[in-house]
């Protein structure tokens, strides 16, 4: 009997052990999850400026600051160095602009409109289409320009004043 007393323990020993060995490990590895976020982070960030508009225009430089975002895609009217117009990326024969305007005018609760005109293009052609633009029913056009321009009130060139 003395031999059978000192098995035991060890016996139970054993099953003890193996239950603690077979336990379900109840913590999340986030380690996967963390590098799947961080690719996805460099794949966005990467991707984002991809998505703006690609038609390449040489913008003139102001003191202006930007207008307030709206909700709805912005309709885009450039005008290229080499005369060409386009709508968004379309580009657009210049007896069809207000025709296709009026169309889009239609479609859309805003009426704001963003020209986009190459530096080297005279300002009576700037005039002719923003006046185009007012007959396809577009009343609040602005003018895009890139920032940091001169500016006429004495302050310093750029942002900083």
């Amino acid at each position: 009997m003395g031999m059978q007393t000192s098995q035991e323990p060890r016996a139970r020993r054993r099953r003890g052990a193996a239950r603690a060995r077979a336990r379900v490990m109840a913590e999340i590895n986030v380690t996967p999850f963390v590098d799947v976020m961080l690719v996805l982070l460099i794949i966005f960030m990467v991707a984002a400026p991809l998505l703006t508009v690609g038609v390449p225009v040489e913008l003139p430089e102001t003191a202006a600051e930007a207008l307030p975002v709206d909700t709805e895609e912005p309709l885009a009217i450039t005008l290229t160095a080499d005369g060409r117009i386009l709508i968004q990326t379309t580009e657009t024969p210049e007896d069809e602009l207000v025709s296709r305007l009026r169309a889009i005018a239609g479609e859309r609760r805003s009426d704001r409109i963003y020209l986009r005109a190459d530096g080297a293009i005279p300002y009576a052609r700037v005039a002719q289409v923003m006046g185009a633009l007012n007959a396809a029913g577009f009343r609040n056009i602005g003018l895009v320009t890139d920032t940091g321009g001169p500016r006429l009130d004495g302050g310093p060139v750029g942002n900083g004043g």
